[in-house]
């Protein structure tokens, strides 16, 4: 059943590769489907970004192993939206064309910016595909008993061939019927799970307790966030900020005809996610005692094929071998509709940030741009795969709030100053952006996760796996101090370019058929 619920989906992959490849010829259809999406059908686009392997398998996954600290993700998660929808989409949406760069890059000096937003956006981008790729080595591995090698290259395989053809407007597509598929899949399952307890919520939480005295302690803070409030704010930080400052999730601002659409996007993306993540919890709570009680799924302490597939073994304890193979199916979409928005962002980072507008200053033919973005896709595949390897066992959930961790550090910082403070200039964007973006990888390697777990040192240097709130005083605090220092004549021209920049980016004012310069 799930071998053939597979199949079928992927022949659907290859039907619409097929027909957006006939419809992507300029640089604007490949990496914004040519500004023509609608603003509902970018909502589920944008949803579909969102419902990563992080948020279908990493947060029941943690809700079970490590207890209430699932808990703090998915309130983060769904409260991340907030800052997009109040402070970013309109503005992003009157300002910029392919990427973050051309958003802070409108009256900033555009080469610096362009070195610092390709940085961020790949180190950001590199993390989150590795978070999907591990939720899909395991998917693999558990269904099909291949290796999780194989299962890794498989996945990057299918997500490079139909982006390297279908561009954006395949991608949108693929996300758009992923949402669809996991929201149907969450619901019949939630159902069903619910009908084993009566549809009674607080039976499901009284067998919960109940499960944690053997299991995990499921109700009581653990000691990776109840012990320490410096970790659990940097996670809630981290989550919260992290979003506005993804680049997949910017870039889909693009893909819509004008401002009032990006407003509309945000809106139904809000609502899709919040029914979503509520589902997503009362599924974590079943899996307690309907997975997590049962024996034979476990082995040393551990699922059997890893902590991440809880939501799979669930689907198979309500709804046996066809929930479980359609469940499946739409996780593998959803892992590669994510890892191809991912790609595309870091697409867009490597070939227009880096080759076009800095090597070849601007003057690359449309085929030539969309090649190079073409061949960034494939490097960013590789690379995916090499760093998802050593970190197999990790919680998908955790190794993206990692991911987000540095967006807040990076992208977010630099992008709220670059449209609200008058005072921001070049120098300080730069250098505090720069500053931010080593603190956290730098906080990130010595940590738990990379020191001990991946370099197997006894202690890390760094205390705890969270660190959002450092980086981003960091970031903040250097981009204030040098922009408040710099008397250059490129500080002055960025400080008097403020003004238009704010014009446009309240009221769209000459930005029909703008472009990147």
């Amino acid at each position: 059943m799930t071998t053939a619920i597979f199949l079928v989906l992927v022949a659907g992959i290859i039907g619409l590769t097929r027909w957006a490849a006939k419809l992507t010829v300029s640089a604007r259809d490949f990496y914004t489907a040519g500004a023509s999406i609608g603003g509902f059908q970018n909502g589920l686009a944008m949803a579909g970004n969102y419902i990563s392997a992080a948020a279908f398998l990493g947060i029941p996954a943690l809700l079970c192993s490590r207890g209430m600290d699932g808990f703090f993700y998915s309130v983060g998660f769904t409260m991340s939206w907030l800052p997009v929808l109040f402070l970013l989409a309109e503005r992003l949406r009157n300002l910029g064309t392919y990427s973050f760069a051309d958003v802070v890059g409108y009256r900033l000096d555009r080469v610096p910016v362009r070195i610092l937003s390709a940085s961020g956006s790949l180190v950001v981008v590199i993390l989150m595909m590795v978070a999907q790729m591990v939720g899909g080595g395991q998917l693999f591995h558990i269904l099909f008993g291949i290796s999780y090698a194989s299962g890794l290259l498989l996945v990057a395989a299918l997500m490079v061939g139909y982006v390297l053809f279908g561009g954006m407007l395949a991608v949108t597509w693929v996300q758009t019927i992923n949402v669809c598929l996991v929201l149907a899949g969450f619901a019949v399952m939630t159902v069903l799970g619910l009908t084993q307890f009566d549809f009674d919520f607080g039976a499901v939480l009284e067998r919960a307790m109940d499960s944690s005295v053997r299991h995990a302690a499921m109700l009581t803070l653990s000691p990776q966030l109840g012990q320490s409030w410096f970790s659990a704010l940097s996670l809630e930080a981290a989550l919260i900020c992290g979003t506005a400052g993804l680049p997949h999730i910017l870039m889909r601002f693009f893909t819509v005809p004008d401002a009032r659409q990006a407003r509309r996007s945000v809106f139904y993306t809000v609502l899709i996610i919040g029914c979503f993540l509520t589902m997503v919890l009362l599924s974590g709570f079943m899996a307690v005692s309907l997975v997590w009680g049962d024996p034979s799924l476990q082995h040393g302490g551990e699922l059997v094929g890893g902590n991440n597939l809880t939501t799979i073994y669930l689907a198979r304890a309500v709804g046996g071998d066809a929930l479980n193979g359609f469940i499946a199916a739409a996780a593998f979409t959803t892992i590669l509709a994510v890892v191809s928005g991912l790609a595309m962002a870091g697409a867009a980072a490597l070939s227009q940030d880096i080759y076009v507008r800095i090597l070849r200053r601007g003057c690359a033919s449309e085929r030539e741009q969309v090649l190079a973005g073409r061949v960034a896709v494939v490097l960013m595949g590789g690379i995916a795969v090499v760093l998802s390897l050593p970190v197999e066992n990790q919680n998908a959930a955790f190794l993206a709030s990692v991911a987000l961790g540095v967006a807040a550090s990076v992208n977010f910082p630099v992008l709220v100053m670059s449209l609200f403070w008058r005072g921001l200039t070049t120098r300080g964007a730069v250098i505090g952006g720069f500053i931010g973006l080593i603190t956290a990888v730098t906080c990130v390697v010595l940590g738990p996760a990379v020191w001990v777990q991946v370099l197997h040192f006894d202690r890390p240097i760094f205390p705890s796996e969270q660190y959002a709130l450092l980086s981003m005083a960091a970031a903040f605090a250097g981009i204030w101090l040098f922009s408040v220092t710099d008397t250059s004549k490129r500080g002055r021209i960025d400080r008097a370019g403020f003004l238009p920049q704010r014009v446009r980016s309240e009221t769209g004012l000459g930005a029909a058929g703008a472009g990147a310069d």
